[in-house]
């Protein structure tokens, strides 16, 4: 993580306060995660869901923006029907 942000020029103290910042969010999230994970597997199935249901719509937005400049709408055999 500290090496794209140091050869893009950023200065160490920085590199460092964003490293250790986000090694912080890592252990709450991982505290919360734990606590929430506890409660039953019926809580785990519906988190594990939701994360999945999430990264598929990420998923599905970022080829459908891609690709938007690959498609030729004017010139679509599909318009003239």
């Amino acid at each position: 993580m500290a090496v794209p942000m140091k050869n893009g020029g950023m200065k160490i103290s920085k590199v460092i306060f964003y490293v250790v910042l986000s090694g912080i969010t890592t252990g709450i999230g991982a505290f919360f995660g734990a606590i929430v994970g506890s409660i039953s597997e019926e809580i785990i199935s519906i988190c594990l869901s939701f994360a999945a249901r999430c990264h598929v719509i990420y998923c599905i937005r970022r080829i459908s923006t891609r690709s938007q400049h690959f498609i030729s709408w004017k010139n679509d055999s599909c318009s003239e029907i």
